[in-house]
């Protein structure tokens, strides 16, 4: 049994490159592709929680995807609202996401991840 989880995008270069690093650090993280298996609005409220980062903070902005859903970082959202629009839509999730024990880390880049280890 593992204490790391990996919420991945085998498409993303730098989750790649994470997931190596953390194999490189000898892990073998729980390896979940959150576009298939998003995370549940309390495991994502947790997953913020531990970044010390609110949900918006946590949404890639930039996607397309984001202004098709006429989303805006000037949104008066709940911080509820923010979490079911990422579970809805996991395309929206930064990448990737390193939680190990109680702490989690965004890997980018991707050698950000080690100060959980």
């Amino acid at each position: 049994m593992t204490d790391t989880t990996i919420y991945h995008n085998p498409r993303c270069s730098k989750s790649r490159q994470t997931l190596e690093l953390l194999r490189e650090e000898g892990m073998e993280p729980l390896v979940v592709d959150y576009q298939k298996t998003p995370p549940a609005a309390e495991e994502l409220d947790r997953i913020c929680t531990m970044l010390g980062k609110g949900p918006l903070e946590i949404t890639r902005t930039q996607e397309k995807l984001f202004k098709e859903l006429g989303l805006s970082k000037q949104d008066d959202r709940s911080r509820e609202e923010w979490l079911r629009i990422l579970t809805e839509n996991p395309k929206l999730i930064e990448r990737p996401i390193v939680v190990h024990g109680e702490r989690a880390a965004i890997g980018r880049p991707p050698e950000s991840v080690r100060a959980i280890l």
